[in-house]
């Protein structure tokens, strides 16, 4: 038996249950187009604050709605944004591939949880790094070594989603 489809266009979001515990912190980008397309990800993911650190331009074409529901905090540097989000009871888990980071297929985040982004070509550095509590990687199988940044964090916020689908 063959199913048929018929196409909704923008189907209503799902409602969560609580409202998330998820903040995204972005280091200086180059690409406004960057931040927009993580912006828009986190709008669809139920996501209210995004702190965006450096000379951070959005593009509303790209970031779309996003930007109704999320509240944006400019910030200048990310390290004492990452001190301030761990006193302030989150987990500050960097993107980011190092020594010791754990499959994004493996960890399990905590509810509260500040998601660190890091800039296109450096990543998260040494002195970012020194904020984070953990750091997850997505597996890579061919080149190049890793992921846009826009996509590397759309997929950070969809598992964690995955793992708290109400909120």
């Amino acid at each position: 038996m063959t199913a048929t489809y018929e196409q909704l266009r923008h189907k209503e979001p799902g409602v969560l249950a609580r409202p998330r515990e998820l903040v995204v912190a972005v280091a200086p980008l180059k690409s406004r187009v960057n931040l927009s397309t993580i912006l828009r990800a986190a709008g669809c993911c139920g996501v209210t604050r995004v702190i965006a650190c450096g000379n951070a331009k959005v593009d509303p074409t790209v970031a779309r709605d996003s930007l109704e529901q999320i509240t944006v905090e400019h910030r200048r540097t990310l390290p004492p944004v990452l001190k301030a989000l761990r006193e302030d009871g989150y987990r500050v888990v960097g993107l980011e591939q190092t020594t010791n980071s754990v499959s994004l297929h493996e960890y399990r985040f905590p509810r509260r949880t500040a998601l660190v982004v890091g800039n296109e070509r450096l990543g998260i550095t040494e002195e970012e790094l020194r904020y984070v509590d953990d750091c997850v990687e997505i597996p890579v199988w061919g080149a190049p070594h890793s992921y846009n940044v826009a996509t590397a964090t759309s997929m950070g916020l969809y598992e964690y989603c995955r793992q708290f689908p109400e909120g």
